[in-house]
């Protein structure tokens, strides 16, 4: 496959993935692509005054962002790493830092005099990009990234190559889907609904924090969206059992050298399409009602889709799903596109996964609020 053969929603994110070291990174990303096409920010400490047909966004931490557009028909056995001791990261070897401490001194960079409980050495450091002394840093979060971009590669020009594929792929798919499905004038015409990603930061430690999925965030958006136009106070409760979550956390792919890791009859293949996960134990949230919405999108647009029930004698990992789904009370469908190496810092996809899942996810949100009227569970 040749570079102009490779669809330019990859290249989109390759160009994402290789902004968005980390969470703050990547929010910071989604906000610039949201206000390009026209997104308002809003503020959780102040009042909001919304608009059908309008599109809106707010960021919590700046390292959750949660953007929604309303629509203007009415808003209803090896080795093991010991964490503590085998990962510290390498800043400089003490020989090089003591020459450099000594050549700050004797230049024109000043001492450093706080009583700071971080190395001087890196202090510094984060003073020069910043251009301020290091004095005035009161503190910060660090975080160490792989310095290699991120690479469209293989024989055939095939994968990508890059760390935090999980879960940026997936929170670049939905964004673009959302951007795409909401840029113009006449995409919120025939809209009953809110359109809405939400991407949360914390997702691979528990998510118990203030800006988590764990966390009051989505609630307290769907929320206030809903006080904005009725006063109605059981509508916001009408509102949730309207509406549908994809909780899209990427999927291990069927690993050639580990075959024998996947169900037979489940085995995720790269180029497959985005991956339904069940799971009995509702480590997963999907359900046959939300896999059933779920593939008739996909049957509509001719785009393949695949699933996922983890083998009984092997543990199974979650998602935001279930903590969405229980918390809030949302009908919720867990999918993901297929990978290897996740969670390395060097993780594996197909491009004709990021395809899909883009194309997947816009016509989701084009189409969710038409398809929901035809179908009837509770009667």
């Amino acid at each position: 496959m040749a570079d102009s053969e490779v669809s330019s929603v990859v290249f989109d994110l390759i160009n994402f993935l290789n902004v968005s070291p980390t969470a703050f990174h990547a929010v910071d990303e989604a906000k610039k692509r949201l206000q390009k096409v026209g997104y308002e920010q809003l503020l959780e400490r102040e009042d909001w005054k919304l608009e059908a047909g309008k599109r809106y966004f707010f960021t919590r931490n700046h390292s959750t962002i949660v953007a929604f557009a309303i629509g203007k028909r009415g808003v209803n056995d090896g080795f093991t790493v010991n964490t503590q001791s085998h990962l510290l990261p390498i800043l400089a070897t003490s020989i090089k830092a003591e020459l450099n401490r000594e050549v700050a001194e004797n230049g024109p960079a000043e001492k450093i005099t706080n009583n700071s409980s971080h190395h001087s050495l890196l202090l510094q450091m984060i003073a020069n990009k910043l251009g301020c002394q290091p004095d005035q840093i009161c503190d910060f979060e660090l975080q160490a990234c792989d310095t290699q971009p991120s690479i469209v590669a293989g024989a055939t020009k095939e994968f990508i190559f890059s760390g935090r594929l999980d879960n940026l792929c997936m929170s670049f798919c939905s964004l673009k889907a959302l951007i795409d499905a909401t840029s113009s004038e006449s995409d919120l015409e025939d809209e009953s609904g809110v359109r809405m990603v939400a991407l949360f930061d914390h997702e691979e430690v528990g998510s118990n924090s203030a800006q988590g999925a764990g966390s009051p965030v989505m609630l307290d958006a769907l929320s206030r969206i809903t006080n904005s136009f009725t006063s109605d106070s059981k509508m916001l409760t009408k509102a949730i059992q309207r509406s549908f979550l994809v909780s899209a956390d990427m999927a291990h792919a069927l690993h050639p050298n580990y075959m024998d890791r996947h169900e037979e009859n489940h085995k995720p293949k790269l180029h497959g399409g985005l991956v339904i996960k069940h799971n009995a134990n509702q480590r997963y949230a999907t359900n046959a009602v939300t896999s059933f919405i779920f593939k008739e999108i996909a049957i509509k647009h001719s785009l393949p889709v695949q699933d996922f029930v983890v083998r009984n004698d092997m543990p199974c990992g979650s998602t935001i799903g279930p903590i969405l789904a229980s918390g809030v009370g949302i009908r919720t469908v867990d999918v993901g596109a297929p990978q290897l190496s996740m969670h390395s810092i060097r993780e594996m996809c197909a491009v004709d996964d990021v395809k899909h899942s883009y194309e997947h996810f816009k016509a989701f949100f084009q189409e969710f609020s038409n398809l929901d009227t035809s179908i009837t569970v509770d009667m």
